[in-house]
C-alpha cells in the first residue's frame, strides 16, 4: 500500500502534517475527513519530485469560469457527474487543467465527494470554490451552486481586466519615459559635454547638473539597475513576512487617490465573496474565515478575521465591522440592515454591485488625472535637458555677437 504525505488544518484551524498509508488519495482524504482534517496538499512519498513539464502549467481564471459554466450546464440536463468530467477534460487545452480535471474525475470515482476530489487540488479551486461546492452537494443544488460560481469568477476577471486596463497606459508611459531620459544622459549628453570642454566654456548650473548626471549613469548605469532589483526584491520579500505584507497593504491604503481606489477594490471582492458564500449556504463564521483569506489584502484580512472572532463570541456583525474602520460607514450601515432584514446575502450582492460601478468610475478618473501630469513631468523632464544643453552655446552667441 502506498505512503502519503499530507499537510492540512484541523478543525481548530491549526496547520498540521503527516504522512499515513492509503490506497489512493481520495481515500487518504476521507480517512482525514472523518477525523476533521481538511487536507491541503497530498503527495505520494517517492513521488514528491517530478520532472518539469514544457508548456501551459498556469490555469487561467478565465478558464475555470468557462468550465463552471460549462459544468452547471450539464448537471442541469441530468448527465453524471463522471461523465461531466471526463467530457470537459477532454476538451480542455490547458495541460494543467486537463490534467487537474482528470485527477478530480479519478478520485470521484473512487468514491470520493466532489468537494474533497477538488480540495486536492487547491492552485486551481481555492477555498471558497471547494465550500460552495460542499454546499451544493449538500443541498442538492449543485447544478445552481456551479451557476452562482461562474457569475463571481466572471465579475472577478471582470474586477481585474478593468484595473489592469487602467494600468496599462501609466506603466507604459512611465517606462518610455524612463528609457527616453536614460539613451539622453548616456549618449546624447557626452557628445555635448565634449564640446563644451574642448570649448573650454563656464557652465551654467543646469547644465553641470545634467552632465553629472550623465556621467552618473554612463559609469554607474549597473549599480542603478541592481538598486532597482534590490528594491523589487525587498518589497516581494517583505510582503512574504506576514508584519511586513500588512504594513505594505496600509501603507498602500493611504496613498492619496491610489488608495481610495484600492479601498474599493478591497470592498467589492469582500462583498461579493461573502455574499456568494451566504447565498450557497456557507455558514457565516466558515464564510468569514473564506473571505478573509482570498481577500488579497493583509489589512482587510486582519480586519475580517477580527470580526469573526466578535461574531463567534455572539456580537452582531455591524458593530466590528465599524470598529475596524476600513470599511466605509455605508457599506456597514447596508450590512447592518440586511442583517436586521434578513436578507444580508441580497445587500452583499447589491453593494458589491455599486462598488464594482466605483471602480470602473475610480479607475477612469484616476487616469484622466494621471495623463496631464504624466505628459507634463515628461515635458519638464525631457525639455530641461534639451535646455540645459543649449544653454552655453547661447552664451557663446550672445559674447560673439556682443
Amino acid at each position: 500500500m502506498p505512503v502519503f504525505t499530507y499537510k492540512g488544518t484541523d478543525a481548530q484551524g491549526k496547520s498540521i502534517s503527516g504522512q499515513r498509508e492509503a490506497d489512493n488519495k481520495a481515500h487518504l482524504q476521507n480517512l482525514l475527513r472523518r477525523e476533521r482534517i481538511t487536507a491541503k496538499a497530498i503527495k505520494e512519498k517517492g513521488k514528491e519530485f517530478n520532472l518539469p513539464t514544457f508548456g501551459t502549467n498556469k490555469v487561467a481564471t478565465k478558464d475555470i469560469a468557462i468550465f463552471f459554466r460549462q459544468f452547471s450546464v450539464m448537471i442541469d440536463a441530468g448527465l453524471p457527474l463522471v461523465q461531466c468530467l471526463e467530457i470537459l477534460a477532454g476538451n480542455q487545452e490547458n495541460v494543467a487543467f486537463q490534467k487537474c480535471l482528470n485527477g478530480v474525475r479519478a478520485s470521484v470515482e473512487g468514491g470520493s465527494s466532489l468537494s474533497n476530489a477538488m480540495r486536492l487540488y487547491p492552485k486551481v479551486f481555492d477555498d471558497l470554490t471547494t465550500n460552495m461546492v460542499e454546499a451544493g452537494e449538500a443541498g442538492g443544488i449543485l447544478d445552481v451552486i456551479l451557476q452562482r460560481l461562474a457569475t463571481y469568477v466572471e465579475k472577478a476577471v471582470k474586477l481585474r481586466s478593468a484595473v489592469k486596463s487602467a494600468l496599462i497606459y501609466p506603466v507604459s508611459v512611465i517606462s518610455i519615459a524612463g528609457l527616453v531620459v536614460g539613451l539622453l544622459l548616456k549618449y546624447v549628453v557626452p557628445i555635448f559635454a565634449n564640446m563644451f570642454s574642448g570649448m573650454g566654456v563656464e557652465l551654467p548650473l543646469a547644465t553641470r547638473i545634467v552632465v553629472n548626471l550623465s556621467y552618473i549613469v554612463g559609469r554607474f548605469w549597473w549599480i542603478l539597475i541592481g538598486l532597482m532589483i534590490l528594491v523589487f526584491l525587498g518589497i516581494r520579500q517583505m510582503r512574504q513576512n506576514p508584519r511586513g505584507r500588512f504594513l505594505f497593504d496600509k501603507f498602500l491604503l493611504n496613498v492619496p487617490v491610489l488608495g481610495q481606489v484600492l479601498r474599493k477594490i478591497a470592498v467589492a471582492r469582500f462583498t461579493r465573496t461573502l455574499g456568494t458564500l451566504i447565498t450557497s449556504g456557507v455558514p457565516i463564521l466558515e464564510g468569514l474565515a473564506i473571505t478573509a483569506r482570498t481577500s488579497g489584502n493583509a489589512v482587510l484580512e486582519d480586519a475580517l478575521m477580527k470580526v469573526r472572532k466578535a461574531v463567534e463570541e455572539g456580537r452582531t456583525i455591524v458593530d466590528p465591522l465599524k470598529e475596524s474602520g476600513v470599511f466605509p460607514n455605508m457599506v456597514t450601515q447596508m450590512i447592518g440592515v440586511g442583517e436586521a432584514t434578513g436578507a444580508m446575502d441580497a445587500m452583499l450582492q447589491k453593494i458589491a454591485d455599486f462598488y464594482e460601478d466605483e471602480v470602473d468610475a475610480a479607475t477612469k478618473n484616476l487616469l484622466t488625472l494621471m495623463e496631464p501630469i504624466m505628459i507634463g513631468v515628461l515635458g519638464i523632464v525631457v525639455g530641461g535637458i534639451v535646455i540645459s544643453l543649449y544653454l552655453p552655446l547661447f552664451s557663446m552667441i550672445a559674447k560673439m555677437s556682443g
